[in-house]
């Protein structure tokens, strides 16, 4: 399938050679401002150890439940499912925000998002993604929470820097990864410390 063509924004990020032209691509769910750790992953399911498999998994199941149902009818999981149809996770400012559980990005992880474009992230909880490698952490240049809507088919192709919505015809610069870029692109802290 060949995917459209999007006209081009200009975008302050450059590529560096060593980094893998790497795309994530599927179906967007799109959050507001300030959504904190506890509607990622409630409190009494922190009892789900993410060491234990079965257990890991279940994790999953709970991503985004508290997101209030009146500002989120369409739910990130849909009932009698333990994972979402939502690869890619879009939000606004501050995502994240809140307790230090590292449950949060691993929820988001197991639940099936590759890649959460936020337009700010809490400092614990971007620690926490690159931690523990569950799902890549961007930072836009714009509220791209207000130009794309739950349902979008958008691409990420993390090489050029880019976010494309193939619903609208857009396409957005993402800020650089900086001295994260490769902890995120071995796969988080200790995968990046076996390969160096």
């Amino acid at each position: 399938m060949t995917l459209p063509l999007c006209a081009a924004t200009t975008s302050s990020f450059t590529p560096s050679p060593n980094t893998p032209i790497a795309t994530f691509h599927g179906l967007c769910y799109v959050v507001g401002d300030n959504i904190d750790t506890n509607q990622i992953v409630p409190t009494e399911y922190l009892t789900l150890v993410p060491s234990n498999p079965d257990k890991y998994k279940k994790l999953g199941s709970y991503a985004l439940i508290s997101l209030p149902a009146a500002e989120y009818p369409t739910r990130f999981i849909a009932p009698d499912e333990t994972t979402s149809k939502y690869s890619i996770l879009i939000a606004g400012d501050n995502f994240g925000c809140g307790s230090s559980r590292e449950h949060a990005p691993v929820a988001l992880g197991v639940a099936g998002v590759a890649a959460v474009v936020a337009e700010s992230y809490a400092r614990i909880f971007f620690r926490n993604s690159l931690a523990t490698g569950e799902v890549y952490p961007l930072e836009s240049g714009v509220r791209v929470c207000e130009a794309c809507r739950t349902e979008d088919v958008v691409t990420i192709e993390l090489g050029l820097g880019r976010l494309i919505n193939h619903t609208t015809g857009k396409d957005y610069g993402l800020k650089p990864k900086g001295d994260a870029g490769p902890v995120i692109e071995a796969g988080g802290i200790f995968a990046y410390a076996v390969k160096y």
